[in-house]
């Protein structure tokens, strides 16, 4: 089995609605993303899957995110943009992305601090 992991980054603004703490009130992040993905198999060239390619699906999921307040984002529907939210949503699109694809994905890690992350895989 091969593993393959891309990373990006998207700045963006949210609450956490019904936490009782600072949190509750506006503030932002820089948000890192590290998605991980499998196969088993390689192209005529050895190559798992084109790099350029997982990049560009991470980079179009992330450009609805950047520079926006999360909890009002459109595709996020209403959901409480915690960490752990956000994990699973972009898990879930680029497993979607992916679906006509060689690799799959495997977990999805966001840091929204240099301190603090949450990896959310679908077991």
């Amino acid at each position: 089995m091969f593993y393959l992991s891309v990373t990006d980054t998207f700045s963006a603004a949210h609450r956490l609605c019904g936490y009782l703490g600072a949190c509750s009130n506006l503030h932002g992040h820089n948000w890192k993303v590290r998605v991980g993905l499998k196969t088993d198999k390689l192209d005529e060239i050895g190559m798992a899957m084109d790099f350029g390619i997982i990049k560009s699906i991470l980079q179009s999921i992330l450009d609805e995110l950047d520079h926006a307040y999360l909890n009002d984002v459109p595709s996020l529907n209403g959901m409480n943009p915690t960490s752990e939210n956000l994990a699973r949503y972009i898990y879930e699109r680029m497993d979607k992305e992916l679906a006509a694809h060689p690799a799959s994905i495997c977990e999805v890690e966001i840091c929204e601090s240099e301190r603090s992350s949450v990896v959310f895989k679908h077991d």
